[in-house]
């Protein structure tokens, strides 16, 4: 099997050595768009920790909230891991998200996966954050609003509906604790 797979990445890479030699250039400068543009999520950099309220028709659900965000693919991607804690200290909440720039539309996306579901939205920067939508059946949509002010993290999650009230669902407040290596720390050395 090793060699099967050592000839397949052999002829891959004579295959795509004359186009990787003429996109090289290409390559690079689309990397350096996506990370500047990457630069307005800076602040967020690092491990968070607070209070998270998830209304739900049941009723309201508290948790601790962690939330780790670390560039990756040196900074021209960056990845968010959020953990909701509830009081008995179970794990009762956990989502991924990667934010993205892609130098060809000129625009920001994240892209998510939590309690079952995935999803892709365009991001809209604002001043100290960002705003993003996740569909919500009947033409509604959750919308997220995130912002850093005073060295909090705030996030509210409203649900929109034409001819309907807004409705908060979801709502956190968190303070960063530190730096973090993550994603990009423990990769596999090439010796």
């Amino acid at each position: 099997m090793r060699w099967v797979l050592g000839g397949v990445a052999t002829v891959w890479a004579a295959l795509a050595a004359p186009a990787g030699a003429q996109d090289f250039g290409q390559a690079q400068a689309r990397i350096a768009a996506q990370k500047k543009a990457l630069e307005h999520f800076r602040p967020f950099h690092g491990e968070w920790r607070g209070k998270a309220t998830a209304y739900q028709p049941g009723g309201k659900l508290v948790l601790v909230q962690t939330e780790r965000v670390g560039p990756f693919l040196d900074g021209a991607t960056l990845l968010v891991e959020g953990r909701g804690y509830g009081a008995d200290g179970r794990l009762r909440f956990n989502a991924f998200g990667q934010i993205a720039y892609d130098p060809g539309t000129k625009r920001h996306s994240f892209r998510t996966q939590a309690m079952g579901y995935l999803g892709t939205a365009p991001v809209q920067l604002i001043p100290n954050g960002y705003v993003w939508e996740a569909p919500a059946g009947s033409g509604a949509v959750i919308r997220y609003t995130t912002t850093i002010n005073d060295g909090i993290w705030r996030e509210v999650g409203e649900r929109i509906a034409s001819n309907a009230p807004r409705v908060r669902t979801f709502e956190m407040a968190l303070r960063r604790i530190g730096d973090t290596a993550w994603p990009a720390a423990g990769a596999v050395p090439m010796r």
